[in-house]
């Protein structure tokens, strides 16, 4: 009997079982401080990516971010998992940074790749900017933009900071805290930017793979399933950001912090998928699962981006 035929026969007089997806999207989905940031002296930056009418923007702080992954980093996340047989186990999962890319609004340091071309400079650009604006996608519900809205070159994307993509194997990684923390010595606006700071082509990829779960169960194939998740991380995908500066100095007296954005992720890619675990048709995780990851696939190919972990993923299925 086929996998789905599985999931029929052990819950079909049941009530609808659970979605694994789902829970392991909600568990894995950092919540960070947001701040609001009104306008300067009623002026936008001639070269900020928002919409003119918005008198005040949501940002928050990449620091803010990664300490989201801290504990993750150092324990794992856990997410619940509904076996074939109705019985639930708590799977943990460590985060690694998978790739990343920041493009600013305004011109930075020299910037450097980290990753195949390890020791290659690229610098950036002082030309203009050319804007870039943000659609919905009507496609899915789980699909956040329309990709097209960063089709064309990187000159388009904005001012490239900073990119890394990891080579190495999974076990000789270190957790995204730490990782984050060691590049940062080298190129500090990792920690020290805002979402703000940030334009629409700017994003991140965890990779989480899995460490133990309790209680143990032996010979759960399905429970080696390794994901890849894709975050953006821009105010720009509120659509508006701020001009911050008043007289060349941040206008820190009119920053308050309102709430917590929640970056969930609006791409993804699996390895080692080896049954209906974590695509079960009733719970509609396969329909989920195959928007999400045709959203990583059309954002990698729009920014023409050769992304490590993603090509092993998908020439790597089992």
């Amino acid at each position: 009997m086929g996998a789905g035929g599985r999931w029929v026969e052990e819950y079909g007089r049941s009530s609808s079982p659970s979605s694994n997806l789902q829970c392991f999207l909600d568990c894995t989905t950092p919540a960070v401080d947001t701040h609001l940031l009104p306008k300067a002296n009623g002026r936008f930056s001639s070269d900020s990516w928002h919409h003119a009418e918005m008198d005040s923007v949501e940002y928050f702080n990449l620091a803010d971010l990664w300490e989201q992954y801290y504990e993750w980093s150092a324990y794992g996340a856990g997410t619940t998992v509904q076996l074939y047989g109705g019985e639930r186990v708590v799977q943990y999962y460590v985060p690694y940074l998978s790739g990343i890319q920041l493009y600013t609004n305004k011109a930075q340091t020299a910037s450097r790749s980290f990753g195949e071309d390890n020791g290659m400079d690229y610098w950036s650009d002082d030309e203009d900017n050319e804007k870039m604006s943000r659609s919905w996608s009507s496609t899915s519900e789980d699909s956040l933009f329309n990709c097209d809205a960063i089709s064309g070159n990187r000159k388009r994307h904005g001012h490239m900071y900073f990119e890394f993509f990891e080579v190495c194997s999974p076990y000789g990684r270190i957790p995204l805290v730490d990782k984050v923390y060691e590049l940062s010595q080298s190129y500090p606006g990792l920690t020290s930017l805002r979402s703000v700071d940030l334009s629409p082509a700017s994003w991140m990829s965890v990779a989480w793979y899995p460490i133990y779960h309790i209680p143990y169960q032996r010979n759960v194939k399905d429970l080696s399933a390794c994901f890849l998740t894709y975050h953006t991380i821009s105010s720009s995908f509120q659509d508006y950001a701020l001009e911050s500066m008043v007289n060349g100095k941040r206008n820190d007296e009119t920053e308050k912090k309102v709430s917590k954005t929640h970056l969930a992720p609006f791409g993804l890619a699996a390895h080692k998928l080896q049954g209906s675990l974590w695509t079960n048709p009733r719970t509609g995780d396969r329909d989920r699962m195959v928007s999400l990851f045709g959203a990583a696939d059309s954002w990698l190919k729009q920014l023409g981006v050769q992304h490590h972990d993603y090509n092993y993923f998908i020439t790597h299925p089992m």
